[in-house]
C-alpha cells in the first residue's frame, strides 16, 4: 500500500468524511442495523451534522494519493455519563469499505492515540455495536478491553453496544 498520510481535517473535508460514514454504515452494519435505518441515512444531513460538530470534536482524515480514504472523530475529554474513569473518547474510525485491511485504520488509531498521549490522557473509551465482529476484532487487536455494555437507539430499535477501554502509557 502506498504511503498513508494522516492530517487534521478541515471544513473542506466534511463532504468526504460524511460520504465515508454513510457508505461505511450501509456496508459494515448490514444485517446488524435495520435496513430501514441504513437506507434512511443521508449524506447531506450527515454533512450538516458534521459541520455543526466540527468545533466540538477533533476530526482527522487519512489520505492515499491525495484522496481521503478514512476519518476518525474523537474528543480529548469524556462525554460518557456511564463510564467516568475515562478521560477521552473515540467516536468513530471509518475506512472506505473497499480499502479496509490495508493499514489505514491502524494508522489513524495510532495517530489518535498519540494525540491522547500528548494531551496527557490516561484512559480512553470507544463504543462499538456488539455484533460488529470485524471492527471488534480490530479494536481488540489494538489493545482494547470491553468494560461496559448498553443498549443504544437507532431509528425505532435498540441495539447492544460494547465499550472498549484503552490505557495510555
Amino acid at each position: 500500500m502506498n504511503e498513508i498520510k494522516i492530517r487534521k481535517a478541515t471544513l473542506n473535508d466534511v463532504l468526504s468524511i460524511s460520504t465515508i460514514k454513510v457508505k461505511g454504515w450501509q456496508t459494515a452494519y448490514k444485517n446488524i442495523i435495520s435496513d430501514e435505518y441504513l437506507d434512511s441515512m443521508n449524506i447531506q444531513k450527515t454533512v450538516e451534522k458534521n459541520i455543526n460538530n466540527f468545533d466540538r470534536y477533533q476530526f482527522i482524515v487519512a489520505e492515499l494519493k491525495g484522496e481521503i480514504v478514512g476519518f476518525s472523530r474523537y474528543t480529548l475529554y469524556n462525554t460518557s455519563n456511564e463510564i467516568k474513569s475515562a478521560d477521552g473518547e473515540i467516536f468513530s474510525i471509518y475506512v472506505r469499505p473497499n480499502l479496509k485491511r490495508n493499514g489505514i485504520g491502524t494508522a489513524m488509531f495510532t495517530y489518535v492515540m498519540s494525540q491522547f498521549k500528548n494531551n496527557g490522557n490516561k484512559s480512553i473509551i470507544l463504543g462499538c455495536f456488539k455484533e460488529n465482529y470485524q471492527s471488534r476484532a480490530f479494536y481488540e487487536k489494538m489493545g482494547g478491553k470491553v468494560i461496559y455494555e448498553k443498549q443504544v437507539e437507532r431509528g425505532d430499535k435498540e441495539y447492544p453496544e460494547v465499550f472498549y477501554n484503552y490505557i495510555i502509557i
